[in-house]
């Protein structure tokens, strides 16, 4: 089933883990995907990787935490295509530590990757999909946009701004049909995850310990994230607006006795 047959999506953030995920499996159902990252190493091997597949994509680098070149990244696939009918702003940053030893530098990059990043993706992106009368962009949150968790409080305000941006961008565009949902994952087992888990002094019991907050027992997967985004850029979502989409292992709404 080709869920995603011909429409063109612009995947943020998609040279690795959740993103080169969701862009492997978007091309597997069809649709033209436009590959971002800052690292162009990475976002290449992606392309190559869908390419491999014998589907359709191609590589765009552009940070997204700068107007210009998101603009330029926006136009280009306009012109090599003339639409976009999804765009997942997936890219972000993570951050550990208690609030007082936080850097500002660190606070302004993490604010600019994670915040910045949608609202400039976004801005750009939408007036093509007004125009056509629709569209459906997903926003990247997290579970800890709705709970509390140790050093986590940089990551934890992006996130909750993520997800009330989502909110309310759907009230400004549902006049457009345009659909923009939030997706909410919970520790998922990125390369990210997967290194900073791998510095602890036991790495085992770091794993162990994570997934003891998922009542599922076990760490998420890209691919978790990937089919979640894929219900959402698809119509079969098209009466889910503004919503948030938990993929946390019940790790909000549960609790181990």
């Amino acid at each position: 089933m080709k869920e995603l047959q011909n429409k063109i999506t612009i995947i943020t953030g998609s040279g690795s883990g959740i993103g080169r995920e969701t862009a492997l499996l978007f091309a597997e159902k069809g649709a033209i995907v436009v590959v971002n990252d800052v690292d162009e190493t990475k976002g290449e091997e992606t392309v190559d990787m869908i390419h491999n597949h014998g589907n359709e994509a191609y590589f765009i680098q552009a940070d997204v935490t700068d107007a210009i070149s998101t603009e330029k990244m926006v136009s280009a696939v306009i012109e090599k295509y003339g639409k976009i009918d999804v765009l997942f702003n997936n890219a972000g940053i993570s951050n550990v530590g208690p609030l007082h030893n936080i850097e500002e530098h660190d606070w302004d990059n993490i604010v600019d990757v994670n915040i910045k990043g949608v609202f400039l993706t976004s801005k750009y992106v939408l007036p093509h999909m007004m125009k056509r009368q629709v569209g459906s962009i997903i926003n990247m949150s997290s579970c800890v946009a709705e709970m509390g968790l140790s050093e986590r409080t940089a990551y934890a305000a992006t996130k909750g701004a993520v997800l009330s941006m989502t909110k309310s961008m759907q009230v400004d565009y549902a006049p457009d049909n345009i659909k923009v949902n939030a997706l909410l994952p919970g520790t998922i087992y990125t390369p990210f995850v997967e290194g900073y888990l791998s510095k602890s002094s036991d790495p085992d019991a770091a794993i162990n310990k994570v997934k003891q907050r998922q009542l599922s027992g076990e760490l998420g997967k890209p691919e978790d994230v990937a089919n979640a985004a894929l219900f959402l850029a698809s119509d079969q979502s098209k009466f889910i607006m503004g919503s948030p989409l938990y993929i946390d292992g019940g790790v909000v709404f549960g609790k181990n006795a």
